[in-house]
């Protein structure tokens, strides 16, 4: 009886590829916007607690813009903008009891 011949498949070798280092992540630095915003929150915090004492008409609404854009831009600081959000609306809000009691826009301690 003849014998056929038996064929095996075997995997021809593969190539080597080169593998690409990869190059080791940078450690990353907080983009220029989010500084600002992060000096936005700390500037409405300051300028809300002044406000409190001295010119209230002013620095409250500045204290509210500052902060809304502070949490728009994406603070790393979102708890002082918040502060700096209360603070102001609490400018505005001794703004308006000062002038419903005292009709001026001013402290007076006196008579």
């Amino acid at each position: 009886m003849p014998t056929t011949p038996t064929t095996t498949l075997t995997k021809r070798p593969q190539p080597r590829q080169r593998v690409q280092p990869q190059p080791q992540p940078q450690p990353e630095k907080p983009p220029a916007r989010r500084r600002e915003a992060d000096g936005m929150a700390v500037a409405s915090f300051v300028l809300g607690l002044v406000g409190l004492l001295i010119f209230n008409i002013v620095l409250g609404p500045l204290a509210l813009a500052l902060a809304g854009l502070a949490l728009l831009r994406g603070t790393n600081r979102p708890g002082r903008a918040a502060l700096g959000l209360t603070l102001g609306a609490a400018d505005l809000i001794v703004l308006a009891a000062l002038a419903t009691t005292d009709h001026t826009l001013s402290w007076s301690f006196g008579p």
